[in-house]
């Protein structure tokens, strides 16, 4: 790998316009999507010193990474497996990495281990939930910490939630966390501003990936040579690596949209984030709650909220007394990509293994992203990713073609 001062271009730099983009001829890693999975890539990327490109169609940490939400949430802790201890290590390890980045660039990502509280509304699901608590005192501990799904009669907070949704109680999670999306990629991005080694390129729309000539091919014409390139488009990434394959059956994933809402209200920034049925409250600082979301399968308008955003307002109104009066600030919608597995689609294309896919994180991404490219830097560097099997790229394919 190159370790030049800066051989990528121009310390730091964005461009973002139509017109020539003064592209690079070769790099050693070209990095399609901006997202917060490319954006830690390029982040991994530069702490090793690789010569990279990080091009991205849009603006970098736009897309479904400008969201509201932030919860990050573990899964239940029964049935253990490789795909849970895999989410418990990152969403641990997250906060370090997060430190790590608010110390070198001096911003805030919003980051918080709140817990979470999931109401529970009748009795059967409490001997349910304390089965659970058993699971999570076996399961949910590392290096000295331990994590805990109590089973209690009322919140942390009178009000938070409703006590109408608590009949049999609720579980208090105490290793969810949240985390501020747009302070988190903000602050990617500032630190990548300041990069040795990566170059960011706004406004450039990947057309495909030649694998054979090792090169991208860019809307216009515009073309770089690479080492190796990582996909990280988000649900574009989808075409651009089924494109490389012959025919597949299925498509590798789709875009599924998500609406969400901040609403301004005075509530306690440290309390847990709600859970229930689908539906996410999240408190955040500066008197901000994030409420979503939804998941759409089918829609019209990518970019338009409607209905289901209102519906979703409506339940944590109903759910949360504090914001029965707390007026919406920002209506929020945006398209996820999800991996036909439904799980993170990471790793080499089995034929051409310098093209390496890093997406389809479905409600997980911002808690895995870190780990994930970390896996994606070991293919680059020849290395075995040290992933569940289901996440790897040759696992998806293989449901494709089925």
């Amino acid at each position: 790998m190159g370790h030049a001062d800066n051989p990528a271009g121009s310390k730091g730099q964005s461009d973002l316009g139509g017109r020539s983009h003064d592209l690079p001829a070769a790099v050693d890693l070209v990095i399609l999507g901006g997202g917060v999975m490319g954006l830690w890539a390029a982040v991994k990327a530069e702490r090793l010193g690789i010569r990279t490109l990080l091009a991205d169609a849009g603006r970098t940490g736009q897309g479904a990474s400008g969201g509201l939400l932030g919860a990050l949430m573990p899964h239940m802790p029964d049935k253990w497996n490789e795909k849970k201890q895999f989410q418990f290590d990152a969403l641990l390890s997250l906060e370090e990495e997060v430190a790590g980045i608010e110390q070198a660039t001096g911003m805030t990502c919003g980051y918080r281990r709140c817990g979470r509280l999931i109401p529970l509304p009748k009795p059967h699901l409490r001997t349910i939930a304390l089965r659970h608590s058993q699971d999570a005192e076996i399961c949910w501990h590392q290096h000295g910490r331990r994590f805990h799904w109590h089973v209690v009669d009322r919140g942390v907070q009178e009000g938070w939630p409703d006590a109408t949704f608590t009949e049999a109680g609720l579980v208090h999670d105490t290793f969810a966390a949240r985390v501020s999306p747009r302070g988190l990629t903000a602050a990617l991005v500032a630190f990548l501003r300041a990069a040795r080694h990566v170059r960011i390129i706004e406004g450039l729309v990947a057309d495909r990936v030649d694998p054979e000539k090792n090169r991208v091919i860019f809307a216009g014409g515009e073309s770089t040579a690479f080492g190796h390139c990582i996909v990280a488009a988000g649900h574009q990434s989808f075409p651009l690596l089924g494109e490389i394959s012959p025919p597949l059956p299925r498509p590798l994933g789709q875009a599924v949209k998500g609406q969400a809402a901040l609403l301004r209200a005075d509530v306690d920034p440290t309390l847990p984030i709600i859970f229930l049925n689908g539906l996410y409250v999240v408190a955040h600082e500066g008197g901000h709650v994030a409420v979503g979301s939804t998941s759409e399968d089918v829609f019209e308008d990518a970019a338009s909220t409607d209905g289901l955003l209102d519906d979703l307002v409506s339940r944590a109104r109903d759910l949360v007394p504090a914001l029965r009066e707390a007026p919406v600030i920002e209506r929020w919608a945006g398209l996820r990509p999800k991996a036909i597995d439904r799980d993170p689609m990471v790793g080499p294309y089995p034929d051409h293994r310098k093209v390496i896919a890093l997406t389809g994180g479905f409600k997980v991404s911002f808690g895995l992203a870190h780990k994930l490219a970390e896996a994606a830097l070991r293919s680059v560097s020849g290395e075995e990713m040290q992933l569940p099997d289901s996440f790897a790229l040759e696992s998806h394919l293989a449901a494709a073609a089925r």
